[in-house]
């Protein structure tokens, strides 16, 4: 007799992925291999997991949900060595977890909680080789968008200048269980090689960033009044007069290196 279904947890942000359609495009998507070291945020069900065990023969869950753990063990034996973390994954740290080689991370984020989780992620990108995530649509279209349109954002532009950002395929609600009350989608993120990283500290880039988006409507000379006036924005080779969501995510950089000046 098979044991009941696992109910989802509204806390935990659970809504499991049973499509084995768009499961086949993920793990196809992901194109896991043996000795690869994967590293899975949010197990579930092990809809994900099994698949990417099948293939790479080793994998690290984190899982939060203790409900969740002993099932998935027993769905993995026989496959691959499955290693499970009983722990919040905003308190893992990824940089241990690559001791020995770099992670590739997958997982179909809380969506509660996914721009938390991605600033985690970020903070190890250096162990990291690429990331593939399942996020709120909105999300992702957040994560891609170019300077100029109305969903360019603080997002955007801390994502950019860590990695390179592609969206894979659009999930729809029913291929969950409970569907979420949003459309999804499926983002990669790459992060780039250290010779491509700003040569600025990325924690001055941010409080020029959170600063320029905190009021939107708002010139770049007011909206950075705090931090830097308006002749150190021109000296940064940038109009006073233009608005954050103008900027590439390159000029945040050439402002973060005139801010930080006496």
């Amino acid at each position: 007799m098979n044991a009941p279904a696992h109910r989802p947890r509204k806390r935990f942000g659970q809504h499991f992925l049973h499509d084995p359609g768009i499961l086949r495009r993920i793990v196809d998507a992901i194109a896991p291999r043996p000795g690869q070291h994967l590293v899975e945020i949010g197990p579930g069900e092990g809809a994900l997991t099994l698949p990417l065990l099948r293939a790479a023969g080793k994998l690290t869950a984190i899982e939060l949900d203790r409900d969740l753990i002993e099932p998935l063990r027993d769905k993995s034996r026989g496959i691959g060595e499955l290693i499970i973390v009983n722990a919040d994954v905003l308190t893992v740290d990824f940089s241990a977890l690559a001791r020995d080689m770099p992670i590739r991370l997958v997982g179909n984020l809380p969506y509660n909680i996914s721009t938390p989780i991605l600033f985690h992620c970020l903070d190890h990108a250096a162990a990291i080789t690429d990331m593939h995530f399942m996020l709120q649509k909105e999300v992702v279209e957040r994560m891609a968008a170019a300077p100029g349109s109305k969903t360019y954002g603080r997002l955007s532009v801390m994502l950019q200048l860590r990695c390179t950002v592609e969206p894979l395929l659009k999930v729809s609600p029913g291929a969950f269980r409970p569907p979420p009350k949003v459309d999804s989608a499926v983002v990669r993120l790459a992060p780039l090689p250290a010779s491509a990283l700003p040569d600025v500290d990325f924690a001055g880039i941010a409080n020029v960033v959170r600063a320029a988006f905190g009021q939107r409507r708002k010139t770049l000379a007011n909206a950075l009044s705090k931090i830097m006036g308006a002749d150190d924005i021109a000296a940064a080779g940038i109009d006073p007069r233009a608005r954050a969501e103008q900027l590439p995510p390159s000029d945040f950089v050439a402002l973060a290196k005139h801010a930080g000046r006496e």
